[in-house]
């Protein structure tokens, strides 16, 4: 880009002398030291043009080297709208959002659900904005067997904990990673739907399980 606009201004400065040497050219001759004066002074008046044109061309240069050597690269579409929300790239945003699950308890057993393998960094994926401009982050998570009784929980659990986590508004999908549970499909709607969410939420023995999983640790 640099040199395509160097080489154009180059050619526009060529053009400027070549018109200010047959300026001076005509001037001469015949016309008398009026004539020869004013051509002097029209050849004078086109080389400073060129020169003033040769030093906005320096300029222009120089600005542009300095956009291109910046350290923070502009950011356009999707990159926008995380700079906004304060992240980056997207794989900054995946990595907040994966160390918001990897604590996650799970409801039966001591261990997170980093360590069973339940939710992993690569199952976090950002997608396209919606038409409002809302940013999109889907996650998937595998159950530790196909008929897993507690799916519908963790699902649970990871929606309400990366909400409360995020200190802004971002629009979850959550699935069961294909084929690994037998009634994926149920529960992909179940923890999907916010009408399900708010009513489950309202059980006090459902809401204390969630808040026991997502607590952070002491």
């Amino acid at each position: 880009m640099l040199s395509y606009i160097k080489r154009k201004l180059s050619e526009s400065d060529g053009g400027a002398s070549s018109v200010a040497t047959v300026t001076s050219s005509c001037g001469g001759g015949d016309s008398g030291s009026a004539g020869g004066t004013g051509s002097s002074s029209s050849s004078s008046a086109s080389i400073s043009k060129s020169g003033q044109r040769s030093q906005n061309a320096d300029e222009l240069v120089r600005k542009t080297s300095q956009m291109s050597m910046d350290d923070e690269a502009i950011a356009f579409g999707e990159d926008a709208l995380l700079h906004e929300l304060g992240y980056k790239s997207s794989t900054e945003l995946q990595e907040t959002i994966y160390d918001l699950l990897r604590g996650i308890r799970d409801p039966e057993k001591p261990c997170t659900l980093e360590d069973l393998n339940v939710v992993y960094e690569d199952g976090i994926f950002v997608m396209p904005p919606t038409r409002s401009n809302v940013s999109v982050v889907r996650i998937e998570f595998n159950p530790t067997v196909p008929h897993c009784s507690l799916a519908t929980l963790i699902g649970l659990c990871i929606r309400v904990k990366v909400e409360r986590g995020l200190p802004h508004n971002i629009k979850l999908d959550i699935y069961i990673k294909k084929g690994a549970h037998q009634t994926e499909e149920e529960i992909n709607k179940q923890i999907n739907d916010k009408e399900r969410i708010a009513a489950a939420m309202e059980n006090p023995n459902l809401r204390n399980l969630v808040e026991n999983c997502i607590k952070d640790e002491e």
